[in-house]
């Protein structure tokens, strides 16, 4: 159970108008660490197949590796340049890196018991073992040094460290043993690294297996096993393991930039020897050993983990994909919009109504339908697509080449800047540009995150524009698992507004207003405050008032005040909130109208959607932002109105409040900050909302909670 442990002062504002007062707002540190904890939790829930507890573990623990690459490494290099500031609850910096090493040791400590005393021994039951050292048998020592010579030997590089050899330069997330050597009487330092390209798991041949099953060993073992032949001639006197976690937030000074690309390039290249924010060694590493390391990385001890566990557990993804599928969530067929041999029924169709679909039970197809349609429609005279997060084999990519091919005019927008993704769209950038394609690398000082894709269409009453507006990246692998949503529309008061941005995109438009958009940076916290206010206006002359929001973040505190404001009023406000939220929920007399709920489970919920019940008459917003300060004021964002009736229901009564009826995966945020489960009813039958979804759309089945949300009435007849 996570602690309740509160962030920042505990003093009560002085009045219920001093909505900035620090004890209002939760860490967001603090905030998405919980958040790693519930997906933690899921790796122990026995109502998940094994193997996908497996995948839960390395997900927790890649997460985690990530929140030290950016948010532990943002906040130590403030400290270290001694710029202070405070976070939104009122803590210095020293003060949030205490606590956050408190919390991150904590749950690093519980990724552990998690693996050692419940996957490990569960796996071992069903056949698939983890073998030590120690468990090794003669004819398993054997096999591994032939191995060893076989397939590893060839790829170590052992780096001595001594007046005549420098302190080897360590790569990010790598692991390594630290090798303290006898050699010419004197005991030397030596630095083996353990391949990041070989198989952390390396499977026995079946009649070496000490049990029935399949068994592992871990590359590092056999490793620290056979070091006498990388050092020939020495005494080994032990070998310790380290891993480190560097810098990955990369700074870019736009504003001094030439040529986008080339910077971002240049940046990715200092990256390599960005600051350390985590240096994890083995609990055995003598003090000299670890002194050497300290000195070399410059660094404090206060960034020094020892750990008597297993290092990286995200490598643990290659274990999810043993061939055991009764060990796996079962696999399911998602529906299809359009089938890629019906791409000619596809404009006909979106211009005759809007067509929703909602991943992974829509198959990310009906996407590639719609763009392969264009490619080959000979009426289609222009493309435009914003490119965020691509993926490394992505079949979009050939097709808006294809389209440059036939003449057609092709525009992409690619975000170098999306982060871990920079090298990947650096290539693509390079491979559309190559085939002819105009390619805008992103906007001076933003980012583009808004997932946009433009058709224009010459029709026999002339132009005609379509247009696919969703919550997700072009991503056919992760479209399989986050579940997005998107809408193929030929409003065409939606569709003066892309093509708007895209203008603002390409070119020099300097549009800032929008007729049915949210556009960020310059409307979005605009158009949200003025929502936000019609929704208190609404409440307080007794008309039907609410507001319903599912997204990954809320920590913006503008945002934060305004949602304040309402409950104080009297909105109803219902937050589904994946990660983060920063916002104290069930304030007496500031935020006690307000409930925050979390959902995780088999998919990443990623979709954002806005419902403001606007006294009886309902929008919807779909699109790319969520609630915190960099997609509002940093970022090209759009958020979309959902105009048709049918969809706009659809969303409200049937996507959002099965998500809120879920008995099973949700997660209550208390005004402490704490998350506990929802408690189902007793002797009620529990809703597993994604499983209910997934059942409705690949089963056309009517949802078991098809009924508009708790707290946003139904929509009042005309």
């Amino acid at each position: 159970m996570p602690s309740r442990a509160k962030s920042g002062s505990a003093r009560r504002p002085r009045s219920k108008s001093d909505l900035k007062h620090p004890s209002l707002y939760i860490n967001r540190e603090l905030s998405w660490l919980a958040f790693n904890r519930r997906v933690l939790a899921q790796a122990s829930d026995a109502s998940h197949p094994l193997l996908e507890r497996v995948k839960f573990l390395a997900i927790a623990g890649t997460n985690l590796d990530e929140f030290f690459m950016v948010r532990v490494a943002t906040i130590l290099k403030k400290s270290r340049a001694g710029i202070e500031g405070s976070s939104i609850d009122g803590l210095t910096n020293t003060e949030e890196l205490a606590l956050i090493r408190k919390h991150a040791l904590a749950h690093a400590n519980e990724q552990a018991a998690c693996w050692d005393d419940h996957l490990r021994p569960l796996l071992s039951r069903a056949g698939i073992h983890l073998l030590d050292p120690d468990q090794y048998t003669p004819a398993i020592d054997a096999w591994l040094q032939r191995y060893f010579t076989a397939q590893i030997f060839p790829v170590l590089t052992p780096l001595a460290f001594d007046p005549g050899h420098p302190f080897p330069y360590i790569s990010n997330l790598s692991m390594n043993l630290a090798v303290r050597v006898r050699h010419g009487g004197r005991t030397k330092f030596a630095r083996v690294k353990v391949p990041g390209m070989l198989p952390r798991f390396i499977a026995l041949p079946d009649d070496l297996s000490p049990t029935p099953g399949v068994s592992f060993v871990f590359l590092e073992d056999v490793i620290r096993r056979n070091l006498d032949a990388l050092f020939p001639g020495t005494q080994i006197e032990g070998a310790y393991l380290f891993r480190i976690i560097r810098d990955t937030d990369m700074v870019i000074q736009e504003d001094e930039a030439d040529d986008l690309l080339e910077t971002v390039d240049r940046g990715l290249k200092q990256l390599r020897y960005g600051a350390l924010s985590l240096l994890q060694v083995e609990s055995e590493m003598p003090r000299r050993i670890l002194n050497i390391l300290v000195d070399n990385f410059e660094i404090h001890e206060d960034v020094v983990v020892r750990t008597s566990s297993r290092l990286g557990f995200g490598d643990w993804h290659q274990l999810t994909r043993l061939p055991r599928p009764t060990l796996k969530f079962p696999g399911f067929t998602p529906a299809t919009r359009w089938a890629p041999d019906e791409a000619d029924q596809v404009f006909a169709q979106i211009a005759d109504e809007d067509v929703l679909v909602h991943h992974p039970f829509d198959s990310f197809t009906s996407v590639e339908t719609f763009l392969r349609a264009a490619v080959t429609d000979p009426s289609v005279v222009a493309i435009k697509m914003t490119l965020y997060r691509i993926g490394p084999n992505s079949p979009l990519i050939e097709m808006l080449i294809e389209a440059a091919e036939q003449g057609k005019q092709v525009a992409v927008m690619v975000e170098l800047k999306a982060r871990f993704d920079e090298r990947n769209n650096i290539a693509w950038a390079h491979r559309l540009e190559s085939a002819g394609i105009h390619v805008v690398y992103g906007l001076v000082n933003l980012k583009v995150h808004c997932k946009l894709c433009l058709v224009v269409r010459q029709e026999g009453d002339g132009i005609r524009r379509y247009a696919h507006i969703a919550t997700g990246n072009y991503n056919r692998s992760t479209s399989q698992f986050y579940t997005d949503i998107g809408i193929f529309t030929a409003d065409t008061s939606l569709l003066g507004d892309v093509s708007e941005v895209f203008n603002a995109l390409t070119g020099y438009s300097s549009q800032h207003r929008f007729s049915s958009l949210l556009v960020a940076p310059e409307g979005l916290r605009r158009g949200f405050h003025d929502l936000i206010t019609r929704e208190i206006a609404h409440a307080q002359a007794g008309r039907p008032s609410g507001i319903a929001i599912k997204n990954n973040a809320v920590a913006d505190p503008g945002m934060i005040r305004l949602l304040y404001q309402a409950s104080q009023a009297g909105v109803p406000v219902r937050m589904m909130v994946r990660g983060v939220c920063c916002l104290r929920p069930g304030i007496p007399g500031v935020s006690d109208r307000i409930e925050v709920r979390s959902i995780v489970g088999r998919f990443l919920e990623h979709s954002r959607l806005y419902v403001f019940e606007n006294g009886g008459h309902p929008e919807v917003y779909l699109g790319s932002a969520d609630l915190m300060e960099r997609n509002l004021d940093r970022r090209v964002e759009v958020l979309c109105p959902v105009t048709d009736p049918e969809w706009n229901a659809h969303l409200r009564t049937v996507v959002f409040h099965t998500l809120w009826s879920d008995t099973v995966r949700t997660w209550h945020l208390h005004a402490d900050g704490s998350y506990t489960r929802v408690v189902r009813t007793a002797g009620g039958p529990g809703i597993d909302a994604q499983a209910t979804l997934l059942e409705h759309y690949t089963g056309r089945t009517a949802p078991t909670a098809a009924v508009p949300p708790p707290g946003i009435p139904p929509r009042q007849p005309d």
